[in-house]
């Protein structure tokens, strides 16, 4: 193996980071933060709010001007209660948008996360539709009900590219929906799946390869990984500042060679995600809960 081929197999394992000191490591991460990323999902709960409350334009910028020097892109996840701002304002900070339309099994906020997806796409402020985000892995609508939405919404945007995120499998699973998506949006965690960090880009290329064939062709894009920095592990899988370090660094090299087109997750700390997720829920950004960054 030549000496190239050799370092981007440690890199691709994240095995060249052994015996560098948490510092050592919060500077190396800081230079990959500062030399810019594809794209952030944007987390804009703070501490003691959480889906359903209504978020204000002021915690949306003030958050804005925080991440903007470092991402190309950001997710939002929401066209209500306050997130069908987050795209207005990511254009005045000259950030493009992936805007999701969140559906669940609630028809009437169904209709109105889709309406306003629609109205902020017709007025230029949505560069990806991403159509719902993990409801079949939720079991949230029928392959059809999310059918009938993602050809509604490309009907209505002919111009803008419109997708479904969920976990890469699905889209194997569910082909109907991968030939209805002009995009693949992929949701790739090897942590979710108790891998290894040593092994963990592996995994995730395995991951991606999985969701393009399942496209036929068609663009992927990672919508979501990333690595919690502490909380309970999952068999092999152990959150920790220094993991999620390097999970992040690997993440963003193996993208930088691949030219993968990555959201990662997340920007900030949601402590709300812990119902969900159980204590790793509440963090997976690169900045914690007070604005404070990581690295």
């Amino acid at each position: 193996m030549s000496s190239s081929r050799s370092e981007k197999f440690l890199t691709l394992a994240a095995l060249d980071y052994e015996g560098k000191s948490t510092a050592e490591l919060k500077d190396l991460c800081r230079k990959f933060v500062e030399q810019g990323m594809h794209g952030l999902c944007f987390s804009p709960y703070l501490e003691g709010q959480k889906p359903g409350d209504q978020i204000s334009e002021d915690q949306i910028r003030r958050r804005m001007e925080i991440i903007k020097p470092y991402t190309k892109w950001i997710r939002s996840f929401s066209c209500t209660e306050g997130n069908e701002a987050i795209p207005r304002i990511a254009r005045e900070y000259g950030i493009k948008t992936m805007v999701g339309a969140w559906l669940g099994d609630d028809p009437d906020i169904n209709r109105t996360e889709v309406e306003n997806l629609l109205e902020l796409a017709q007025e230029g402020y949505v560069d990806i539709a991403a159509v719902g985000n993990e409801v079949l892995l939720r079991g949230d609508l029928t392959e059809d009900e999310l059918l009938d939405f993602i050809h509604m919404v490309k009907e209505a945007i002919p111009d803008v590219p419109v997708g479904y995120v969920d976990a890469y499998y699905e889209f194997a699973d569910h082909p109907r929906i991968a030939d209805a998506c002009d995009v693949i949006l992929a949701n790739c965690y090897p942590f979710w799946e108790g891998c290894d960090l040593d092994y963990s880009i592996l995994y995730m290329k395995d991951m991606y390869q999985k969701a393009i064939r399942a496209g036929n062709g068609k663009k992927v894009i990672i919508s979501e990984t990333g690595w919690p920095s502490q909380g309970t592990n999952l068999e092999g899988a152990y959150p920790s500042l220094e993991n999620s370090l390097k999970y992040f660094m690997s993440t963003q090299k193996w993208a930088q060679e691949d030219d993968i087109e990555i959201f990662y997750f997340s920007s900030f700390d949601e402590g709300w995600k812990v119902g969900a997720e159980g204590d790793v829920g509440a963090y997976w950004g690169l900045w914690d809960m007070h604005e404070e960054t990581k690295f």
